[in-house]
C-alpha cells in the first residue's frame, strides 16, 4: 500500500471543527469518532486509528498513548501496553506533560497543563514520503521538569526536511524515580527507574508503529538534551533498547556520570538507599509498614503530595532533615548497570555512530574560598590546572569557578565519550554551541539549553527580535543534525567540512559566537587535559 493511500486530506472548515471541539488526549475518555477520515489525515497503527492535521505538506499526529496511563494501580510500575480503541482517534492536541511544579525560569516553557496521565507521543511526518529517516526526541529538565509540548521543540521543520520527528513525555520526579520497601516486596515487575521504562517502551512504540508514519524502523536516531541527553547514555547501555537506534545525538548529556546512580537497597546514613528514601518519603505522610497496606496508602496519595514541591529550583536548594527523593537515576542492575564511564571504558554500549556536544557556558559550578583552594581540587595537577585556566593569575574566582564547574560537568565528559567511542571504531562528532542570539547577548557564552532552538530551527518560537545573523546562525547546525539523522554523518550539501573526533588531535566544531562553523583543534584543551588528568 503506497503512503499516499493511507491518508486522505480534510477541507480547512472540518479541520477548524475539529480543532475546536479536540482537547488533551486521555486514555480514560478518549476523542473518538465512529468517522471515515474524513476530517483529518488518518494513519492506522497497532491501536486503532488516528487522525491528524496536515500542515504545509507535513502532517502532524500528537496526543498518541504509548502505554496506559500510569495511575492508581499502575503508578510505580513498569508501563503496561496502550489499550486499544474503535473509531478514529482524534490526534490533534498534546496530551499532559508529565505530573511536575513548573517554574518560572523554564528555558522552554510547557504548553499543557502537568498531570499523572501523561504517556503520550506525538508524530511529525513529511507526506509522500517512505522510509524516511526517524528521530525520537527526549527532553530535559534534570529528571523532574519539562515536557514534550514546548513550543521551540516542535518538529516541523525536520519533517519538511524528510524526516519523521517523534517526541514524547516520560514520568519524572518521584513518579519517574521511586522505590520502597513495599514496591519491592509486591513483586510486580521492575521497579526504581520507571521514567527510563516510559523511554524504553516509547523507543519500542516507534520502532513497531513508525512504518504506518512513512518513517524506517530501521533507521532510528535518539536525541536528547540535559537529563534527555543523559537518557540516551541509558539507553545506549540498557538491554533492553541499546539494539532498537541506530545512531544518537547527545547535547549537554555529561559522559561519565549518570546523575544519580544510588543504590536501590544497599546504602549508609550518608548515603542512604533508595528504598530508605521512599521510607523517609512515605513518613511524611504516616505511611508506615514494608507491605501492602502500605503500597496501596502510597498508590492513593495525590498527584499533588507526591511532587511536593519537587522542581529544578528545589533539587538544587538545600533542605534540612532527612531526603525524599533519591535524586535521579538509580542503578537497579538490569537498565542501568553503571555509569556511562564504566560502561563505555567496557564498550558495554551501543556500538553506532554519536554526535555529542555542549554549549560554551553549559552548567556547572565548583565552589572554592580561593583560587589556591580551587586548583587545590585538582590534587597532584595543580600547577597543571592553574597554567590551563590562569596562567596570568588575572581572572576573578568566580570566573574560574564557572569555567571549572562546566568543564568537569559537561565540556570534558562529552570529550571523554567521543574519546571511548571512537576506541570503539564508531564515528564521534564533537561540537561546542557558542552562538547567542541578539536579543539576548551579554557578552558571555551560550547558558544551557539555549542550542536547542538553534538545533531544532525554532528560533522564532524563543525569540521576538531576530537578527539576520541568528537566522544564519540558526540554519548551520539545523542543517548538520538534519544530515546527520539521515546519513548518520553530518557532513553534505556543501556545508564546512566536520571530521570525526580524533582524540590526538581533540578536534571539534564549533558553532560560533559569530554564527558560524568553525573546525579545528579545542582552544580548550588544555583546560580539559587538567580536568582528565584529575579525574583518572
Amino acid at each position: 500500500m503506497s503512503r499516499r493511500s493511507k491518508f486522505t486530506t480534510a477541507s480547512h472548515a472540518l479541520v477548524l471543527s475539529t480543532l475546536l471541539i479536540g482537547g488533551c488526549n486521555q486514555t480514560s475518555s478518549p476523542d473518538v469518532s465512529p468517522g471515515t477520515g474524513s476530517k483529518h489525515d488518518v494513519v492506522e497503527i497497532a491501536n486503532g486509528k488516528l487522525q491528524g492535521i496536515t500542515q504545509q505538506n507535513i502532517t502532524v499526529f500528537k496526543g498518541i498513548p504509548y502505554a496506559q496511563p500510569p495511575v492508581k494501580g499502575n503508578r510505580w510500575r513498569e508501563p503496561q501496553p496502550a489499550a486499544d480503541w474503535q473509531g478514529i482517534r482524534n490526534a490533534t492536541q498534546f496530551g499532559h506533560d508529565c505530573m511536575q511544579k513548573p517554574f518560572p525560569s523554564d528555558a522552554a516553557p510547557l504548553g499543557q497543563t502537568p498531570a499523572e496521565d501523561c504517556l503520550y507521543l506525538n508524530v511529525w511526518t513529511p507526506n509522500d514520503i517512505q522510509n524516511a529517516a526517524v528521530v525520537l526526541w527526549i527532553h530535559g529538565g534534570g529528571y523532574v521538569n519539562g515536557g514534550a509540548s514546548p513550543a521551540v521543540y516542535d518538529g516541523s521543520e525536520f519533517a519538511r526536511q524528510g524526516v519523521v520527528f517523534v517526541s514524547f513525555n516520560y514520568r519524572l520526579g518521584r513518579f519517574g524515580f521511586f522505590a520502597h520497601p513495599a514496591l519491592t516486596a509486591s513483586q510486580q515487575g521492575p521497579i526504581a527507574n520507571y521514567a527510563f521504562m516510559d523511554q524504553i517502551a516509547a523507543l519500542k512504540w516507534v520502532k513497531n508503529n513508525i512504518t504506518a508514519f512513512g518513517g524506517n524502523p530501521e533507521k532510528i536516531t535518539i536525541m536528547g538534551e540535559s537529563a534527555g541527553g543523559g537518557s540516551v547514555h541509558t539507553l545506549m547501555q540498557a538491554p533492553a533498547s541499546k539494539d532498537l537506534f541506530q545512531s544518537a545525538v547527545i547535547m549537554s548529556g555529561g559522559g561519565r556520570s549518570l546523575m544519580g546512580e544510588r543504590s536501590i537497597s544497599e546504602g549508609t546514613e550518608q548515603n542512604p538507599s533508595a528504598e530508605q528514601i521512599g521510607i523517609n518519603f512515605a513518613a511524611k505522610y504516616a505511611i508506615e509498614g514494608n507491605d501492602e497496606k502500605a503500597l496501596r496508602q502510597l498508590r492513593a496519595l495525590s498527584a499533588e503530595q507526591v511532587v511536593d514541591g519537587l522542581n529544578l529550583t528545589a533539587l538544587f536548594t538545600p533542605t534540612q532533615g532527612k531526603p525524599t527523593y533519591v535524586g535521579g537515576p538509580l542503578l537497579d542492575g538490569e537498565i542501568i548497570r553503571g555509569s556511562t564511564q564504566q560502561m563505555v571504558t567496557a564498550g558495554k554500549v551501543a556500538h553506532v555512530p554519536v554526535m555529542v556536544g555542549t554549549t560554551s557556558q553549559d552548567i556547572g559550578y565548583q565552589y572554592a574560598a580561593s583560587k589556591a583552594g580551587l586548583f587545590d581540587t585538582f590534587s597532584e595537577h595543580a600547577q597543571q590546572a592553574q597554567q590551563a585556566y590562569d596562567p596570568d593569575n588575572n581572572l576573578p574566582l568566580q570566573l574560574l569557578s564557572s569555567q571549572v564547574g562546566q568543564d568537569r560537568s559537561m565540556q570534558e565528559p562529552a570529550r571523554f565519550f567521543a574519546t571511548q567511542m571512537t576506541r570503539l571504531g564508531e564515528p564521534a562528532y564533537l561540537y561546542r554551541f557558542s552562538y547567542v542570539a541578539n536579543e539576548i547577548r551579554d557578552g558571555q557564552g551560550a547558558q544551557h539549553a539555549t542550542d536547542i532552538p538553534f538545533f531544532f530551527n525554532t528560533i522564532e518560537r524563543k525569540y521576538s527580535a531576530l537578527t539576520a545573523q541568528d537566522k544564519q546562525a540558526a540554519l548551520l547546525p539545523f542543517r548538520y543534525l538534519v544530515n546527520f539523522i539521515k546519513t548518520a554523518n553530518p557532513n553534505g550539501g556543501g556545508l564546512p567540512e566536520w571530521q570525526a573526533f580524533q582524540p590526538d588531535r581533540a578536534n571539534i566544531m564549533n558553532f560560533s559566537a559569530q554564527g558560524n562553523a568553525v573546525h579545528g583543534e579545542d582552544p580548550w584543551k588544555a583546560r580539559l587535559d587538567a580536568v582528565a588528568a584529575s579525574a583518572q
